[in-house]
């Protein structure tokens, strides 16, 4: 399917008109159909698998804000921090320590999401409450990740019939963002809520999202890589 433009024009406008960034996600898809976005405008861009993350970047404008929404493996860091704009999945310590550790190799500071676990499907990716609290509280009084930064935080609904249910879930990741959206130090800067995707955005903005990632409404149904 050709990108559509205007579908994409009128997310587009609809997301501006909130203040909310669209981040397109373009996993699988060819280097043109980006292309064909980017020449309307569009600059952020989401990824899922490492290595045609790396790939696409190579053959694309370097003025792309390239994000990774995948389930990141620590071993793999080292392949994206070079020019990677935003890690959306961070679920545990040991990767932000390794995102850390590779952004300094490259002398820069990565921007960070933690990803939080808010649906009720076992196959989703997250820290509970619990283990967000551990982490915030170690970045907050240790401050010992000098090269990244939290800039928020992203959630997963569960693929649900039920309106209410998504609704809730989402409701639940925009209270932890309120809860920890004025801490303040170089390593918490707290301003970015990404939740929402194709199924279920208009929903999440309502709950306060101010990052969405959308996919099949930009590019058409998509298939995985072989």
């Amino acid at each position: 399917m050709a990108i559509n433009k205007e579908v994409f024009q009128a997310i587009s406008d609809e997301l501006k008109g909130n203040g909310v960034t669209l981040v397109a996600v373009s996993k699988t898809k060819p280097a043109a159909d980006i292309l064909e976005l980017y020449e309307l405008g569009q600059r952020d861009f989401g990824e899922n698998y490492v290595q045609e993350l790396v790939d696409k970047a190579a053959q694309l404008p370097a003025d792309i804000r390239w994000h990774f929404i995948g389930h990141l493996q620590s071993n793999k860091v080292k392949f994206i921090a070079p020019f990677v704009h935003l890690v959306h999945g961070v679920d545990s310590l040991k990767l932000l320590q390794e995102i850390n550790k590779q952004a300094l190799k490259q002398d820069k500071v990565i921007d960070c999401l933690l990803q939080v676990y808010i649906a009720k499907e076992e196959t989703k990716f997250g820290l509970d409450e619990t283990e967000l609290a551990a982490v915030m509280a170690y970045l907050a009084n240790d401050q010992p990740l000098k090269n990244i930064r939290i800039r928020g935080f992203m959630g997963m609904a569960s693929f649900s019939d039920n309106p209410e249910q998504v609704r809730a879930e989402f409701r639940q990741l925009r209270k932890f963002f309120d809860q920890y959206k004025s801490d303040s130090s170089p390593v918490l800067q707290v301003d970015t809520l990404s939740m929402g995707m194709s199924g279920d955005y208009k929903i999440a903005i309502q709950e306060g999202s101010n990052m969405v990632r959308i996919g099949s409404l930009l590019f058409g149904e998509r298939t995985r890589p072989v």
